[in-house]
């Protein structure tokens, strides 16, 4: 498993020219999908011109132009449509080969035994194993699969991104939708090496973040009763809540705590967590795309691997922080 010390090396002998490679591709694509927005804009803020211009109208009624120009803004509108559509082969070959050159690059030299789907995510099954959202999809979607051992803990993980379609009336009574997000982010799941009874759930705590020991009072679950722990810096950043409270206590030990407030304090997301069977899962929030490819400005960043770097190491975190490599528990 490669060190983050030795992460620059590794771009700088293999990764930065790969990169350097597909910047030819990547302005391409740049270059079209400007000209295409251009095209499409172009009718559209002289329409608005028009509109907003009485003068403008006038001067155009006198001349013969005012009948010639809606069909030209139309054909352009038309021509940038085509032009974005057709740019899609292009923005999916580069996509492609950034996945394929660079990803799983970094993915093999953190661990040569992890296997990387780029475009195959967590399955449906296992997010609903993991009961953290019981909030009903509607679009479930995602990229990025990982799964392999880390010593002996096996796990699975993926960007993933669920949504709802939200629909209400305005006052004139016409249908408005919208899409909002359950999730965006890391999922991941690995062997807690113990066959739990109960479900235990860890989830963001932004009663008591807000208003302190009286937030305490406001929070509740469907998910089971309120824990209560000994670690107040845990307890500031999570809501513990679970079906059996020994159980969860037996779970939660003072090194897991620690180690969850430490995991919070590094990657400075939020986190939704839940032991349920022999599984620990954990949901960790990112509001972008995680592992595709820049468009608009130069790919060959040392920053942009270091970051992916960070994100797949994750899963590595996430085990020995947890401990979970020490098989304390052994499953009957």
């Amino acid at each position: 498993m490669i060190k983050k010390e030795e992460l620059q090396s590794l771009y700088e002998n293999e990764l930065k020219n790969k990169l350097a490679g597909l910047e030819g591709l990547r302005k391409s694509v740049a270059k079209r999908t400007l000209g295409g927005i251009a095209l499409i804009a172009l009718p559209v803020i002289f329409g608005i011109a028009v509109y907003e211009s009485v003068d403008l109208k006038m001067n155009l009624s006198k001349d013969g132009l005012a009948k010639v120009l809606p069909f030209v803004f139309i054909a352009l509108f038309i021509a940038g449509i085509v032009f974005l559509i057709l740019n899609l082969k292009k923005k999916k070959e580069y996509r492609r080969r950034y996945k394929a050159e660079v990803v799983s690059e970094v993915v093999r030299a953190i661990d040569p035994e992890w296997n990387y789907a780029p475009d195959s995510h967590i399955a449906q099954y296992e997010y609903h194993s993991s009961d953290l959202f019981r909030q009903h999809y509607d679009r479930y979607q995602g990229d990025d699969l990982i799964s392999g051992t880390i010593d002996k803990t096996d796990f699975r993980c993926s960007e993933l991104h669920t949504e709802y379609k939200e629909v209400t009336h305005d006052k004139d009574g016409k249908r408005q939708e919208r899409w909002v997000t359950i999730f965006k982010g890391l999922f991941f799941h690995a062997d807690f090496n113990k066959e739990i009874r109960a479900q235990t759930y860890i989830q963001p705590d932004t009663s008591e973040r807000l208003l302190g020991k009286f937030g305490q009072k406001l929070q509740f679950s469907t998910k089971g009763k309120l824990v209560k722990l000994e670690n107040p810096e845990f307890e500031k950043i999570f809501a513990v809540f679970s079906t059996d409270q020994t159980e969860a206590r037996y779970i939660l030990t003072p090194a897991i705590m620690e180690a969850l407030v430490n995991i919070y304090k590094h990657y400075k997301r939020r986190m939704h967590l839940s032991f349920i069977g022999s599984r620990v899962y954990v949901a960790m929030c990112f509001s972008k795309n995680l592992f595709e490819p820049k468009i608009f400005r130069s790919g060959v960043k040392f920053e942009d691997v270091e970051f992916m770097y960070n994100l797949f190491m994750v899963n590595a975190t996430i085990i020995h922080e947890l401990n979970l490599n020490t098989r304390i528990w052994t499953k009957k």
